[in-house]
């Protein structure tokens, strides 16, 4: 899918557009609904069905507040002191408190795009009708999404159990006209960028607090993010990698449908079939025996490493498809029934090994695209191509940095790989005695696949200039697209020069799906 983020001067300037709005109800938000809301600023809009709920679950809460019933954290303390009575005077004072002494995260802020996807999340989990929040404290989180209050949310403190309770009650506190937010580019107190917004901040009643910070939103809004960039990089790496397959003169026969169906993952006859259509038309690939019998790994297998990581995509996609709809404070109550459990939806260890897994399978896509970088530039390995890429060899170095940058990225990335889902270490004297750390898992997968992007972009400008000394005009029709879009940006490197920035943009509009769109144009949707 194509996604750009948008500043506020391009979303004044599209005003004119039509944006359909996104519906919640709880259940049915797909990561292109959230991609929607955050980058092109879909108004969001509560289900009438999920207003009912809302409002019968709210009734429930407020009958057992009335009724002096035992609910944690709503007429006991939180974590250890869930033993501890409160009482329905001090209901109000409860979650206030619980929301100031639990707002210690720390760090940078997460970036805009994360917020606003966290505050998505959280209001479809809300939608639910499980949680006890009053409608009039959800619909202000609808309303913040859609006039751009963004709550200043530090990235580091949670454990991933008992939800994201650090990060999520920074965004807690502007709604209560407390912590910052910003709006329109301006960092302000929480209670002046509600004001600004036209917004008024509310008091929490009873369970409101909880309901609000005891869930896995921060590492999902950050999983389903990288997910979104994670899909667009995957499939335009195969595209990047046909274009080096051309520039080393490849042999297409190892993608041949027999090879694949013999070992059938789908996710390998997939990428396979990519491959095929997209060096479909070159006159620059060979056959086997024409100029070597085989090619090295990272050519001749990559239907089977790319393919590999597009079966852990489908897994990361499968537990964020149902996370993102997914009831994860406690306690939950279930109105019909008439029933309050305390239970364990908080916990994030589904979301923490699939961050992992998503991290490690991307890790692997930038691995193979580094030994491909290191073919076009060695001229041990690239078939005749000059050293480094260099018009002037010697005096010019060409793009043999270029190369270093990216081992550099790809060893970072065996560092961030490191599972952080094996990790747990006891909170709350020991009532919270294992946890997921979900969030830190999150959080690396998202630096992870910022850097597949650039180890891409650096392959991807490599064999720019190697297409420039073995003749672009041999191209495949659907490669030469994206060396079209590459050199309406990138101009070629005649003289050395720094290369930096351009690397950033590249990883960008990577990420962003539309050079992809633009090669899909000509063959068709890829898988």
């Amino acid at each position: 899918m194509v996604y750009k983020q948008r500043n506020e001067q391009e979303l004044q300037q599209a005003g004119g557009e039509v944006v359909n709005s996104i519906l919640l109800d709880g259940a049915q938000l797909t990561p292109e609904h959230v991609a929607e809301v955050v980058y092109n600023r879909a108004p969001v809009v509560l289900q009438n069905e999920a207003l009912q709920r809302v409002n019968a679950c709210r009734s429930m809460v407020e009958d057992l507040v009335a009724a002096g019933k035992v609910v944690y954290g709503v007429t006991t303390g939180f974590g250890k002191f869930s033993d501890v009575h409160i009482s329905p005077e001090d209901a109000v004072q409860l979650q206030l408190n619980l929301i100031r002494s639990h707002a210690c995260a720390v760090g940078k802020p997460l970036p805009e795009p994360t917020v606003r996807a966290l505050m998505l999340l959280r209001a479809n989990a809300l939608a639910k009708g499980h949680s006890g929040i009053r409608l009039e404290t959800l619909q202000l989180l609808i309303d913040c999404i859609n006039r751009g209050v963004h709550p200043v949310v530090p990235e580091q403190g949670s454990l991933g159990a008992s939800g994201d309770l650090a990060p999520l009650s920074h965004l807690a506190l502007v709604l209560m006209g407390e912590g910052e937010a910003f709006y329109r580019g301006r960092r302000l107190a929480g209670a002046e960028a509600l004001a600004q917004a036209g917004l008024k901040p509310i008091t929490l009643q009873a369970k409101e607090g909880l309901a609000l910070i005891n869930g896995t939103q921060i590492m999902t809004s950050i999983g389903t993010l990288a997910l979104v960039k994670a899909q667009n990089l995957a499939k335009v790496a195969d595209v990047i990698a046909a274009l080096t397959v051309e520039c080393l003169r490849g042999i297409p026969e190892a993608f041949a449908e027999e090879v694949q169906l013999v070992r059938p993952y789908p996710e390998q006859i997939g990428v396979a079939r990519n491959l095929r259509t997209l060096l479909a038309g070159s006159k620059l690939t060979t056959r086997q025996g024409e100029l070597r019998v085989q090619d090295a790994y990272s050519l001749r297998c990559l239907p089977q490493v790319h393919g590999a990581t597009r079966q852990v995509l489908a897994y990361a996609e499968d537990k964020i498809a149902v996370e993102i709809n997914a009831a994860t404070d406690n306690p939950l109550l279930f109105v019909d029934q008439g029933l309050v459990i305390s239970g364990g939806n908080f916990h994030g260890q589904p979301i923490a090994f699939a961050m992992d897994f998503l991290k490690i399978g991307m890790s692997e896509l930038a691995n193979i695209s580094e030994r491909r970088t290191e073919r076009l530039v060695n001229p041990a390995l690239s078939g005749g191509l000059p050293a480094f890429l260099s018009h002037n060899p010697g005096v010019g170095s060409g793009m043999m940095i270029t190369q270093y940058v990216s081992a550099s990225l790809v060893s970072e990335n065996k560092v961030l790989a490191h599972p952080a889902s094996v990790d747990s270490i006891p909170s709350s004297a020991n009532q919270e005695d294992h946890v997921s750390m979900g969030t830190t898992a999150a959080r690396h997968a998202a630096q992870v696949i910022d850097n597949v992007s650039k180890v891409l972009a650096i392959e991807l400008i490599c064999a720019a200039e190697a297409a420039n000394f073995i003749g672009a005009d041999g191209l495949a029709p659907a490669t030469r697209a994206l060396y079209d879009k590459l050199r309406a940006l990138v101009p070629p490197v005649l003289e050395d020069r720094s290369t930096s920035h351009e690397i950033e943009q590249v990883a960008v509009a990577l990420m962003e799906g539309e050079w992809l769109q633009a090669v899909e144009q000509v063959v068709g949707e890829l898988f």
